[in-house]
C-alpha cells in the first residue's frame, strides 16, 4: 500500500490507473480504524478494482466543544491495518492541504432541510463539514463508488442527496453496521467509554430491536415508542438526544401508511455520543 499526501501525487498515480481501465473505490474515514472501517474496505475491493482510503480528522464537522482536539489519532496502527485488508492507497492530507485558503475562506456545500434533522439539530453545522469535505474528496480522488457505513444513515442519506443534487459521478454504496457480539455498534468513539460504560451500551441497540419489533406487530403509536424507549435508556444511565422512528427516503417522521422505517436513536453516554439505527420493512 502507498500512502501519499498531496493531492498532485494522489491525482497523479489514479491518473495511470484509470489509463489503465482501473475501476477506483474509495473509502473516506477520519482514521482510528476498527473493524467497521475494514469491512467497508472489503465491499470496496469486491466493488473495484483499486481502492483508496483517506484518513483526514475534518474540523469542519466539529462543533465549538466537541471532540476534535482529542480525537484519536492513530496513522501508524491505521496504515498495518487497511494493507492487511488490500488497501492500495491511502490519501493522508495535512489540514492545509485540504483548505489552503484556511477554513473561514473555505467554499462550503450544504444540503438544506436533510442536514437540519436530528444530528443536524444536535451538532449545528456538523453535515455542512461533511457535505463539504466529502464534496472536495470526490474531486481528489475522482471514484467510480464511494462506500459509507450504514451506522451513520443520516449522514449517508446527506452524501446520497448531495452526490444526486450536483450531479457527481460517483455511485454512492452503503455498508452494513458492523457490531460487536453483543451487538454494540462499532465506532471509534466506543473508546471513550469506560468497561461498565462499553456494557450499558449495548442498551441502545436492544432497545432498537424491542421498538422494531413493536412496530412488525403492527403499533402505530410513534411517539409512544419513541418515548418509552427515551425513558429506559434514561434509566440506565444515559443521557438523551433524539430517538425518532422515520421514512427511510427522506427521514421525516413517519406516518401510519409509510412501510420502509428506519429508527433513528442518538444519546449520550458518560464522555461519548452514540449513535446507532435500525431499518424495518413492514
Amino acid at each position: 500500500m502507498q500512502t501519499i499526501h498531496t493531492i498532485a501525487e494522489l491525482r497523479s498515480v489514479l491518473n495511470a490507473e484509470r489509463r489503465n481501465g482501473k475501476r477506483i473505490g474509495f473509502v473516506p474515514t477520519m482514521g482510528n480504524l476498527h473493524e467497521g472501517h475494514l469491512q467497508l474496505i472489503d465491499q470496496a475491493k469486491a466493488n473495484s478494482d483499486v481502492v483508496v482510503s483517506s484518513i483526514f480528522v475534518n474540523p469542519l464537522q466539529f462543533g465549538q466543544g466537541e471532540d476534535l482536539d482529542n480525537y484519536p489519532r492513530t496513522l501508524v496502527e491505521d496504515q498495518e491495518k487497511l494493507q492487511s485488508r488490500g488497501c492500495n492507497f491511502l490519501f493522508a492530507p495535512s489540514d492545509a492541504e485540504v483548505y489552503p485558503h484556511g477554513r473561514e475562506a473555505q467554499t462550503q456545500v450544504e444540503v438544506p432541510v436533510i442536514s437540519d434533522l436530528y444530528c443536524g439539530s444536535s451538532r449545528p453545522g456538523h453535515f455542512r463539514g461533511v457535505a463539504t469535505v466529502v464534496t472536495k474528496l470526490f474531486g481528489m480522488v475522482q471514484p467510480d463508488v464511494a462506500i459509507f457505513g450504514e451506522k451513520d444513515f443520516q449522514q449517508l442519506m446527506v452524501i446520497e442527496r448531495m452526490t444526486e443534487d450536483l450531479s457527481l459521478p460517483v455511485e454512492i454504496q452503503g455498508s452494513p453496521i458492523a457490531r460487536n457480539e453483543k451487538g454494540l455498534a462499532l465506532s471509534s468513539r466506543n473508546g471513550y467509554l469506560s468497561d461498565e460504560e462499553r456494557e450499558t451500551a449495548t442498551n441502545l441497540y436492544a432497545s432498537l430491536k424491542a421498538a422494531a419489533e413493536k412496530l412488525q406487530a403492527g403499533d402505530k403509536d410513534f411517539s409512544g415508542i419513541e418515548e418509552e424507549a427515551q425513558n429506559k435508556l434514561e434509566a440506565v444511565g444515559f443521557e438523551r438526544d433524539y430517538y425518532k422512528v422515520c421514512r427511510r427516503y427522506d427521514l421525516q417522521p413517519a406516518g401510519p401508511e409509510d412501510k420502509e422505517l428506519v429508527i433513528l436513536a442518538a444519546a449520550r453516554l458518560g464522555p461519548a455520543r452514540l449513535i446507532d439505527n435500525i431499518q424495518i420493512n413492514l
